[in-house]
Order: C-alpha cells, then structure tokens, then sequence
C-alpha cells in the first residue's frame, strides 16, 4: 500500500454512498495481467453486520475482499469507506478504522501470542505517539476476549489450528478497528475449530457493533453466521440478502452446480443445504 494524502471530500458521481455508510464500491473491475476476475461489481456492505460472500472457486470471493481492503487496486471503480476512497487515504489512517486478516496468515518463528497481538496496535503509534496504558489495555482486552490470556507467552508456531487463529483474530482486535475483513478464516480447520473461531467472529460483532465482512466455503456455516449473504459467480454478484432469501436450490444450483435441497437447521432455524449425490441418498421412489 502507498500512503497518499487523504482526501476527505466524498465521491458523488455513480451513486456513491454518502458519508458515514459503511464500506461500499461502486463499478469494480479487476483483473490479473488480461484475465478480468470483477466486472463492473457494485457492494455495500451493512454496518455493524455480519456478512458472507459465498460462491465456488475462482468466482472472484477472494479478490472482491483483498479489493475492499485495498489489498488489490481496480482497473476502475471506487471503494469507499464513510465515503471516503480508500485510495486517498493514507495507509495508517485506513489501518485505524478498518482491519484484514488474509487468507492462511504466518507468524515469524518464535513469535509469541503477546508479541503477535501486540503489533496490532501498530497504527496507533507514531513519532510522536509512543507506547501507552490505552495499548496496553486494547492487548489484554484482545487476549481476554479471545481466551488466550494463558498463552499469552508461547509460540504462535506451537498453537493448535485454532489456538493460532485465535491469536490472529486478537491481533485484529486489539488494532480496534470499526470493520474487520477476514478472508477464508476457518481454512484447514476441524470441524470443532470452525465453529469454535466463527463463534468468536460473531461475538466481536455482536459485542461492539462490529462491520465483519468474510469469505467463507460452508454454505452452512454461512448460513448460520451471516446476517448478509453475497452469492458470486463469474467476477459478479448474483444474488444478495438474508440467509433465509439467498440460500434457495436454486441459487445453489445456479451458483454451484450442485443439486440439494434446503431445510431449516433444526437448532438455528437457518437454512441448511443438504446436498444430492449418487450414494447414501434414501430411496424417493
């Protein structure tokens, strides 16, 4: 990312949000070398809800997140926060308010949990602004909320799977950002660690009104997790909305090409994807 002056004044052409809604974009495209991955993606992305962008692989999941980070620049198109391009904003100034937790992240060998959360806190320090009891406080609040205060002192690279996302995750906390972006975040988890970490997710936005924007593989973990569902298929965005309207057979089988049907999940009353296939299936006739 290169630090630019920041530009305070809102875009008004295309439609553009006006200040104070959240994370948007408006007409993205993007593309690796000739290959366009975005076409012309409109988002807007709820305040202070959870929302999950579902789809199969290479729809363009990934790169839709890693572009409203500003992880990636469009060929065209604006990504806004508050109004404001990210763009124009300068890299410590954008890190204040919004956090990104890639895809599969690694720590330097040796780095303990308490060093790891710790740099989280790196956007709010400066020439003139060093170390003070605020960060101190933003550290353990992250190591407490997360469950990791016991293991504030051991290896990141000696946690479990989830142990280590955690650690990630407090990271992200502790930078106390208003958004928090995270990218495929249960990736080579177990099953019991999937929930355990998605569990976490919603507890931070549910407990400060978090915006949590993530890119998630399980429709049913999406279902359960996400207030707002953007379903992508080929660089665009087909379908968006509350569980209960996105996650239909249709829009699987549009979407995934995956023949299923979708029941109420009978703990959560969320949709659940039960999906056909040529074996273990009771007998229809």
């Amino acid at each position: 990312m290169t630090d630019t002056p920041a530009d305070s004044t809102a875009a008004t052409a295309g439609g553009t949000p006006a200040p104070g809604t959240g994370l948007s974009g408006r007409s993205l495209r993007v593309a690796y070398d000739d290959r366009v991955v975005l076409e012309d993606v409109d988002v807007d992305v709820p305040p202070g809800r959870t929302t999950v962008i579902v789809g199969a692989n290479a729809c363009g999941k990934s790169t839709l997140l890693r572009t409203l980070s500003r992880l990636i620049s469009p060929r065209s198109g604006s990504v806004l926060l508050d109004g404001e391009s990210v763009h124009r904003m300068r890299t410590r100034d954008l890190a204040r308010r919004l956090g990104i937790l890639p895809q599969s992240p690694t720590a330097p060998e040796g780095m303990t949990v308490l060093e790891l959360v710790t740099r989280g806190r790196s956007p709010h320090q400066s020439m003139w602004r060093q170390w003070s009891a605020s960060d101190s406080a933003a550290v353990r609040l992250a190591l407490t909320a997360t469950g990791l205060t016991d293991l504030a002192d051991r290896p990141v690279d000696q946690l479990s799977g989830g142990q280590r996302q955690r650690a990630w995750i407090a990271m992200s906390l502790a930078q106390d950002t208003p958004t928090l972006l995270l990218d495929e975040p249960t990736t080579f988890l177990d099953l019991a660690h999937q929930i355990e970490v998605l569990d976490l997710i919603a507890d931070l936005n549910h407990a400060g009104d978090r915006t949590v924007v993530m890119v998630l593989h399980d429709l049913n973990h999406a279902g359960r997790y996400a207030d707002h569902i953007i379903a992508m298929k080929d660089g665009a965005i087909v379908a968006e909305g509350p569980p209960g309207e996105v996650i239909t057979t249709d829009l699987v089988a549009d979407v995934f090409g995956l023949r299923c049907e979708v029941i109420s999940d009978p703990l959560s009353g969320t949709p659940l994807v039960v999906p056909f296939g040529r074996h273990r299936c009771a007998d229809s006739a």
